[in-house]
Formats: C-alpha cells, sequence, structure tokens
C-alpha cells in the first residue's frame, strides 16, 4: 500500500472518529438539556430523604407530558439567586388551599393531611404565612422541605408557591454520594 493509500486509510478513519465523538456529544448535550440531570444536595433541607452530598437524576422530561403529583420531589431555581436550585417535596396542588396548625398539622383544603415524609413536627414558629390558609392559583404548588423545620420553602414569602414551569424537573432517583460541587438546596 501506497504513502496516498495509507494517508487516505487515516483521514477516513479520522473522520469516522471525528463524527462518532460529535454524535455522542450532541446526544449527551441533548439528553442534559432535555431529558434529565445530575444534581447534587447542597444543605439539610430534604433529610432524612435526601442528604447533603448525595447525587440525584432528575427527570426534566417528565412534566412536558405529566402533571406534577403530591409528594413529587421537584427542583426549581431559586428566584433571589443566580445558579440556586431547591429540592422540595410537593404538598399542595394547584386550586387547593393549604395551612398549617400550631401543632403542626399540614391542612389541604381543612382536611389533615396524611403523609409521613416530614422528619418531625412542624414547631410552632416554623410556621411561615401558611399559618393562614393560602389559596393556590390554577398553576401553583405549595413545596415543603422534608425537614421541615430547617427548610426555606412555600412557608416563606421569598420562595412561596411555585408555578409548573418553575419546575426543571422530578428527582427520580439517587446516584452514588459525591463530595459537594455546588448543588440544590
Amino acid at each position: 500500500m501506497g504513502s496516498k493509500a495509507k494517508t487516505n486509510k487515516f483521514l477516513k478513519e479520522a473522520f469516522s472518529t471525528g463524527v462518532y465523538f460529535l454524535v455522542v456529544f450532541l446526544l449527551a448535550a441533548f439528553v442534559l438539556k432535555f431529558v434529565g440531570q445530575r444534581s447534587v444536595v447542597d444543605g439539610s433541607s430534604m433529610n432524612d430523604t435526601l442528604y447533603d452530598g448525595e447525587s440525584v437524576w432528575v427527570n426534566k422530561f417528565t412534566y412536558r407530558f405529566n402533571e406534577p403529583e403530591r409528594f413529587d420531589i421537584v427542583v426549581f431555581p431559586y428566584k433571589y439567586a443566580e445558579n440556586t436550585f431547591f429540592i422540595k417535596r410537593i404538598i399542595g396542588l394547584p386550586g387547593e388551599t393549604v395551612q398549617i396548625r400550631e401543632n403542626g398539622d399540614i391542612l389541604i383544603n381543612g382536611e389533615v393531611l396524611e403523609e409521613n415524609y416530614g422528619k418531625e413536627v412542624i414547631h410552632a414558629d416554623r410556621l411561615g404565612t401558611a399559618v393562614e390558609p393560602i389559596t393556590l392559583g390554577v398553576d401553583e404548588y405549595f413545596v415543603l422541605g422534608d425537614n421541615r423545620n430547617d427548610s426555606m420553602d412555600s412557608r416563606y414569602p421569598n420562595v412561596g408557591p411555585i408555578k409548573k414551569d418553575e419546575f426543571i424537573g422530578k428527582a427520580v432517583f439517587r446516584l452514588f454520594p459525591v463530595t459537594k460541587m455546588g448543588g440544590i438546596e
């Protein structure tokens, strides 16, 4: 085989390898943009479900075809800090009225919510604005951290109810624990 044939073979293989890596890169970019992403939990607001430093896979695709459901764990941006994301559990759905009694009971439309996700009973000084009934709009969700006494969530005016289009996605499963690299609270 002559040097010209070797050069042509090398160029064909280099081109083929380049196209392969370009396709892999584009598929990975598509998945990360539209389908899902890995996020790292930063903080204790979701203890005892998720812990600081744990990685979760966030499905960014599911809410394009399905409505968020009560008890889904969702990720959304914090509107007052760039590159800060919260991870919380949906408690109240659109059109519902949410209130938290002084004994820590969560009421949905006047009925006690039966759930066991909260790490502990909500302290009377942690009721926030939910001490009074909060009626959610047609596209609003009320979210709480599972560590109810150490969570910045819909009880507080700087978070408030979250609209569906603010959700980045639903946390669907836990990945391997990793070291802190910036993540979600």
